[in-house]
């Protein structure tokens, strides 16, 4: 029989920004896959690059940032400080053989429940292939 199960993500998502799109994901039923785990945070920009490590490490498939964008409240800057982010942690992924495609980011915004759904499914296609 072939194995069915679903890779599992780990989303940080920003409370202000990305978590209200999430939760119309939910509140309009649009399906993505139940292993999808969301942490919330105030801006993407405070991910430290051992929460992803960790992540992976315990189990993890893949990690994807929900990151702000250019709405962060927080900084300007945000996207380029989540970037930064998102290279050491790649850094760090190929020092330790793990490939740096189980991470991904992507601005989500309070209306992108379906762009959201659409990530994950990406995502799960594409972690999918590298188990």
């Amino acid at each position: 029989m072939e194995n069915t199960k679903s890779p599992r993500i780990l989303v940080f998502s920003t409370d202000k920004i990305s978590d209200p799109g999430i939760d119309q994901a939910g509140l309009r039923k649009i399906h993505y896959s139940p292993s999808v785990y969301v942490i919330s945070l105030p801006c993407s920009s405070g991910i430290k690059p051992r929460w992803v490590m960790h992540a992976l490490e315990k189990g993890f498939d893949g990690v994807f940032i929900a990151a702000d964008g250019h709405e962060c409240s927080y900084s300007s800057h945000c996207p380029d400080f989540t970037n930064k982010i998102i290279e050491e942690c790649q850094r760090q992924m190929k020092e330790k053989n793990i490939s740096p495609k189980r991470i991904r980011m992507a601005a989500i915004c309070s209306v992108c429940a379906e762009p959201f759904a659409n990530h994950m499914a990406n995502f799960t296609k594409i972690l999918a292939e590298l188990s």
